[in-house]
């Protein structure tokens, strides 16, 4: 199969008290009739400088009153309030969330009582997933059959202890997913010909898959010296193709964040490492 065929989003422009919020949304998973889902870009809010505008992330510099506005937005453009978001508490974990009515709010509105989340699901309507980013992979889960969603968030460290699988099995455990009958999307990432890795980190992913399957596929490719590319968006994708995803209903954006550092945030791309943070999130509806 050509994967190219379902390299497919879609931009859509949200007025947002008076601000236009770009949202890039995945028809694959808007089709089931039962999210919306998203990946939001830096256009639309109220930040400035490094973190100009949409900066979601909490744990920097820009002043938090602003960041609370940009959830006011971003919230708002998905059709719901800051009040409804469930924020991870991202620290390049496997760790998955069971989010319920309770945690409602937890991470805008009111202080997370977990940490050390990097993926969330619920089968609960109204609650907005939401997962950081700045080069790392945004992955998108959609069950129609039991009505669930996983929104998980995968670095390098991530995608080498199978994160995408991981979220996928604790769905099945929790509400009797099948992988087969999942609609999935990997948002916008850093693209392979950004991102060099040293041997180190490498060698995570000829544990995971090996070597010779890391070279075939293209998950690596060499660098400089000892240095290697690592493909974030090719690694994930075989993740959840071996965790049962059927190609047909996977959605890749091949967005690379670092390419377009003006309309992402991207940690790789900025000088002194002071950026903002975009967001994955998604709702039952």
């Amino acid at each position: 199969m050509d994967y190219s065929e379902n390299h497919t989003y879609e931009i859509e422009i949200k007025n947002v008290q008076g601000h236009e919020v770009p949202l890039v949304t995945f028809p694959l998973l808007e089709q089931t009739g039962l999210v919306r889902a998203a990946f939001t870009t830096r256009q639309g809010g109220v930040s400035s400088g490094p973190y100009a505008q949409l900066n979601l992330g909490l744990g920097n510099e820009d002043a938090r009153e602003n960041i609370r506005e940009n959830y006011r937005i971003a919230a708002q453009a998905m059709g719901c309030t800051e009040e409804d978001v469930v924020l991870s508490q991202q620290t390049h974990t496997t760790n998955v969330r069971v989010v319920t009515a309770e945690d409602r709010g937890k991470g805008t509105v009111r202080e997370r009582d977990y940490r050390d989340i990097d993926a969330l699901i619920t089968n609960v309507p109204g609650l907005l997933l939401t997962t950081l980013h700045a080069d790392c992979t945004p992955l998108y889960f959609v069950d129609p059959v039991h009505r669930a969603i996983g929104l998980a968030h995968s670095g390098w460290r991530g995608t080498a202890d199978r994160m995408g699988a991981c979220t996928l099995a604790a769905m099945h455990e929790t509400y009797g997913t099948n992988p087969e009958d999942v609609m999935a999307a990997i948002g916008p990432v850093i693209s392979v010909r950004h991102y060099e890795i040293g041997p180190e980190v490498g060698a995570e992913f000829t544990k995971t898959f090996s070597e010779a399957f890391c070279y075939e596929q293209k998950i690596l490719t060499p660098g400089q010296g000892d240095r290697l590319m690592l493909d974030l968006e090719q690694a994930n994708r075989q993740v959840l193709m071996q965790a049962g995803i059927l190609p047909e209903h996977l959605a890749v954006s091949g967005l690379c964040t670092f390419e377009h550092a003006d309309q992402f945030f991207s940690h790789r791309a900025v000088a002194g490492g002071k950026r903002g943070n975009c967001a994955a999130m998604m709702c039952l509806i």
